[in-house]
């Protein structure tokens, strides 16, 4: 059982942070005798010399500079349980777990989580990235608090968020665009597709043209982006996970006679609002602010 306090250990960092115990006293309010007792106390406590005087100020002791190092943690750590602990009598929630579609923008989704993280800097966020089905799911299991996704809730109200833009592309040196020309449903039937998989466990759901002969199913949009740009297969993927890609020319749109690009809305989904906390709220209040911007 450790016999020291944390009001010592604050009194000790004081005088080796500010010179002297005078100038510590200042700092942490209290008596110069009162400050000074305490460090007495402590060394006398620990067996060893913490602080030596050479001439008007105060120095650390080796001793004293490796306690110090452990202790800023120590101390640290105190001060952050102590946040806490006003969060949650305050009714903020130390935890929020978000699941997330993975077409969904990643500049907005960043720019969103330091918005949150700059108002409360203790919360511990959970990032859960799924496809298709998959965060409603995790929604509906009470494993997220907030899901953005592709499909609206069931049994409950969904709130737009944005509409989300995929356009067909294949690699530069792929067949399907050498040359570049309008192509026929036949041509597409015959080359390999690249589609994501619904990252559901329960009710798994496809989504839009999957008439290829040849199909290969991976589990994430960076996957899909990199066998593309290795001209393995085509794929219809978010325009801003590509755009950067066709821009360098290592993706080219497909020209063709309809369904070259399709559109989907991309729905803001919570169980109750009224069970929402603070940190959910702020989430929330950015994200959609941030949206508007698209």
């Amino acid at each position: 059982m450790a016999r020291s306090t944390l009001e010592q250990w604050r009194m000790f960092k004081a005088v080796a942070e500010h010179g002297g115990f005078h100038q510590a006293a200042e700092r942490v309010h209290k008596s110069q005798s009162s400050v000074h007792h305490a460090v007495h106390k402590l060394e006398e406590m620990l067996g060893v010399t913490l602080l030596h005087v050479e001439g008007r100020k105060t120095q650390l002791t080796a001793a004293g500079e490796q306690l110090l190092r452990r202790i800023n943690f120590l101390l640290a750590e105190a001060d952050r349980m102590e946040n806490v602990a006003l969060n949650l009598k305050a009714g903020v929630e130390s935890h929020l777990a978000i699941a997330v579609d993975e077409a969904f923008p990643r500049d907005i989704l960043y720019q969103t989580l330091a918005a949150v993280s700059a108002e409360y800097p203790l919360i511990r966020i959970e990032l859960l990235e799924t496809i298709l089905s998959g965060a409603n799911e995790l929604l509906s299991q009470g494993k997220a608090e907030i899901a953005i996704a592709p499909f609206t809730l069931p049994n409950n109200l969904s709130e737009d968020i944005c509409q989300i833009e995929f356009v067909a592309v294949a690699g530069a040196q792929h067949p399907l665009t050498l040359p570049q020309r309008e192509l026929e449903l036949e041509e597409l039937k015959h080359c390999r597709q690249i589609v994501l998989r619904d990252s559901a466990q329960q009710q798994k759901r496809d989504v839009g043209w999957l008439g290829s002969e040849q199909r290969w199913t991976v589990s994430h949009i960076a996957t899909s982006v990199e066998l593309l740009r290795k001209n393995l297969g085509f794929a219809w993927l978010p325009r801003h996970a590509v755009q950067p890609y066709i821009d360098n020319g290592e993706l080219v749109p497909l020209t063709l006679p309809r369904g070259a690009t399709r559109t989907y809305t991309f729905y803001l989904n919570f169980n109750d609002a009224e069970t929402l906390g603070p940190v959910a709220r702020s989430f929330l209040g950015h994200l959609r602010y941030l949206s508007c911007q698209l």
